[in-house]
């Protein structure tokens, strides 16, 4: 009874298919029953990986570390470096191995230990708490340096102003990526615009730092306009290659406008910022001697770093509340999905045409602030890198995160340049070794980890612009990244 019950049941249809499947399980495409291949251990498999990537790694960098060439007398002089060579092999064997330890091959990965399977209310605004220490921190920065750094107070100043001008360009980047959706690859053209206008205003019209800062946003804001009409019909890799291409035609047409823009040698003699008139420098009708202080070069730097501190915070103040408004909405909705946005009766055109216009505007802020700050610019100072960097620190801290932004500006220009402080990395590379020459590899380095541990950057959570009822954050998973819709 029992074989003819299982008798019918192979003849199902559902039965047989069962068989069949079984059956193929067990031949794995094999002769009949063949026993299961033996599979490497993890720490087999990890170890066998971390070995073919060093070795990958050793025939990709043997000219770049094992030998070096110098200008010598009668022509280059060969210098070997083995074990600067074998010390990189052997950096790319651990961390490959590391990886696939405990990340590639392990059933629980550590990167799970800092996943949120659901994002639920949270006791502690941590986002906002962090935020107000910043604020607070980034306020008494100059009298919290004069204090307890005096003799590198100067520098660290300097270094300050230079993260919150990535700041602000990181948080303009953000509007047309991280919010609109749209993805822009050649950000520095606005840099540039905002600096060269500032810096042409300034000198031939003879007008302040104030009464050419907003001419020199409305001068980027137009061009941000003028992109987005050819634009408004690509998406995705060929906005990239446009955008692209527009940053490399602003560099180019700075570069041999020689009668208009200098060209290559650039713009010289770029007025300093002044308040209420009162210049930074020694003499009558100067701050100090308006107060009545004694004068100090620093103040100067404070000054600067005041201006760019205000101008970041108004860039963030502002894109705050846009997200709020009607067309930030609209940015959200466009992000998302754009034949949705459209079914909704929003004007896409208009949409795209904000969003280039705003987040350009902010770029030729922080450009007139570049070149009031170095008093000299020129082509060389817009390259693609820099667009390169400002899209890295936004996609590394988190598109449409602002505080995200913050940190990842901070770690990414301030780490390296706390790289140079580091003595024991000379104690174990060499008195020679300038670290500041693999800034790019370390850039690719914290990408690489930051993408395998944190996909989504480093704040991975995102606050609605629209609520019902209840604020409640989601996870960055659920929000559309900018790819260009």
């Amino acid at each position: 009874m029992a074989s003819e019950t299982t008798a019918a049941s192979i003849n199902r249809p559902e039965g047989a298919e069962r068989e069949s499947e079984e059956r193929r399980a067990a031949m794995r495409g094999e002769p009949p029953f063949a026993p299961e291949p033996v599979t490497d251990s993890r720490l087999v498999a990890s170890l066998k990986e971390a070995g073919i990537t060093a070795a990958l790694i050793a025939a990709i960098t043997v000219f770049f570390f094992a030998v070096k060439t110098d200008i010598g007398v009668g022509g280059l002089d060969l210098t070997t470096r083995p074990w600067l060579w074998v010390i990189w092999v052997g950096i790319a064997f651990v961390g490959r191995f590391l990886l696939s330890f405990f990340i590639f091959k392990a059933e629980r990965p550590v990167t799970g230990w800092f996943k949120r399977t659901q994002a639920g209310p949270s006791r502690l605004p941590v986002g906002k708490i962090v935020a107000v220490v910043f604020l607070c921190l980034a306020l008494a920065l100059p009298f919290l340096l004069a204090s307890f750094l005096p003799s590198q107070n100067r520098y660290l100043l300097d270094l300050a102003i230079l993260i919150l001008t990535y700041v602000m360009l990181g948080w303009g980047l953000n509007i047309v990526v991280g919010l609109a959706g749209l993805l822009d690859l050649g950000y520095v053209a606005f840099y540039a615009v905002g600096a060269y206008s500032f810096a042409l205003l300034a000198q031939n019209f003879n007008l302040g730092f104030w009464v050419c800062l907003p001419m020199a946003g409305l001068f980027a804001a137009a061009w941000g306009v003028m992109l987005g009409f050819p634009v408004l019909r690509l998406r995705g890799d060929y906005l990239a290659i446009v955008t692209l291409a527009f940053g490399e035609i602003i560099r180019v047409v700075l570069l041999n406008w020689s009668d208009f823009t200098g060209g290559p040698n650039g713009v010289l003699g770029i007025p300093k910022p002044t308040l209420f008139g009162l210049e930074f420098t020694r003499g009558d009708n100067s701050f100090a001697d308006y107060f009545g202080i004694h004068y100090d070069p620093t103040q100067r730097f404070v000054f600067l770093y005041y201006i760019i501190l205000a101008l970041a915070l108004l860039t963030n103040f502002v894109t705050l509340r846009m997200r709020k408004l009607p067309v930030g909405r609209a940015w959200e909705a466009l992000r998302e999905d754009e034949i949705a946005c459209r079914s909704l009766g929003i004007n896409t055109v208009n949409v795209k045409l904000t969003a280039f216009a705003t987040g350009a505007m902010f770029g030729g802020f922080a450009g007139a602030f570049f070149a009031t700050r170095q008093g000299f610019i020129s082509p060389e100072s817009f390259t693609f890198i820099e667009s390169a960097i400002i899209l890295a620190i936004v996609v590394l801290g988190g598109l449409g995160s602002q505080l995200g932004v913050a940190i990842a500006a901070v770690v990414m220009i301030g780490g390296i340049e706390l790289l140079r402080n580091l003595g024991f990395l000379h104690a174990v590379f060499g008195a020679s070794f300038d670290p500041t020459q693999y800034r790019m590899l370390i850039f690719g380095l914290a990408m690489v980890c930051i993408m395998v541990w944190k996909p989504r950057g480093l704040v991975s959570s995102r606050s609605p612009s629209a609520i019902y009822k209840e604020k409640k954050k989601i996870g960055a998973d659920l929000v559309s990244q900018g790819e260009g819709h």
